[in-house]
């Protein structure tokens, strides 16, 4: 029998990527967002807000997987804003006796290093869990894709510095992977048994520093970027001065960069085990994350015109 799966954040960068390819793989898939009139993606579109939660009870009605890809990292008070969301959404998921749940949240040892957001990713898995419904958790680093805020900030830094001026944490290690591959492990795990209940670390075959990454970004781009690292540079002044080289929004550089003081990368390959298939590496990634924004560019003006 065909399952119905519910998309939260359908309309957000990963969420609408995976709605597409469940629908793709003729999944019954319900697109939850709290604008249906102007949602234009893959699926069915459903009401709900996960702040609410006197709007989930219709959106869980039949569904038989849930998946929960949203977050807050935009606002100054997000941990105790995705802390609310993430009960609502664990209480309406087990009301409506939901199989089970499939979560995204952050790479990252379990100390006392977390960053508040990597905290917030590890409290919001802890309350989906509180709950009766199992929940399959893949947890990753930077998700390189045109449309993820990580990549913009990324792309933007590559494209308009001459040269950088940066504070040791560039030098932190992460290991990055590639919108298509979260898409795909997210998607791969919806069935097997093995996957309920598991939490998985997914990530691309290479470990690199952050500024291993923009200075790639930029070869790709066919240009160098130079590099000076300046100890003294926080990441709260870092992130005040990404306000002006980027379009990334305050609060959220402030919570992104706080993050990459943070190694994040793979200990356990149990994944490949459950989704087989290898990653795409770090360039390729690149690649294909600026084609698809020239292609959306290209897709705006047409639109334009018309």
């Amino acid at each position: 029998m065909t399952k119905t799966v519910l998309v939260s954040g359908a309309s957000g960068f990963i969420g609408s990527h995976v709605a597409a390819r469940l629908v793709e793989g003729n999944y019954r898939v319900r697109a939850m967002t709290r604008n249906p009139d102007n949602y234009h993606g893959a699926g069915e579109p459903v009401e709900a807000d996960v702040s609410d939660p006197g709007t989930l009870a219709a959106a869980f009605t039949g569904v038989d997987v849930a998946y929960y890809l949203v977050h807050s990292l935009g606002s100054d008070d997000f941990e105790q804003r995705d802390a609310h969301a993430a009960r609502h959404f664990a209480e309406a998921a087990a009301a409506a006796r939901v199989e089970r749940i499939i979560y995204l949240g952050g790479l990252g040892a379990n100390d006392d290093t977390l960053s508040a957001h990597l905290r917030s990713r590890r409290e919001v898995e802890k309350i989906l869990r509180s709950g009766p419904v199992p929940v399959t958790v893949l947890r990753a680093a930077v998700v390189i894709g045109h449309g993820g805020i990580s990549w913009e900030m990324t792309r933007q830094l590559a494209d308009r510095l001459p040269a950088m001026v940066t504070p040791r944490w560039v030098r932190t290690r992460t290991q990055p992977i590639a919108l298509r591959d979260a898409v795909r492990y997210l998607v791969g795990v919806l069935e097997p048994a093995e996957a309920r209940g598991a939490t998985f670390e997914i990530g691309g075959p290479e470990v690199l520093s952050y500024l291993e990454m923009l200075q790639r970004v930029a070869r790709v781009r066919g240009r160098r970027l130079p590099n000076v690292t300046v100890p003294l540079l926080t990441p709260r002044l870092s992130s005040a001065w990404l306000k002006f080289v980027t379009d990334v929004d305050t609060a959220t550089a402030r919570n992104l960069v706080d993050s990459m003081t943070t190694e994040v990368v793979v200990r356990d390959d149990a994944i490949t085990r459950v989704v087989p298939g290898a990653p795409i590496g770090y360039d390729e990634a690149v690649r294909i994350a600026l084609a698809d924004r020239e292609r959306a560019a290209a897709d705006d003006r047409s639109r334009a015109v018309r």
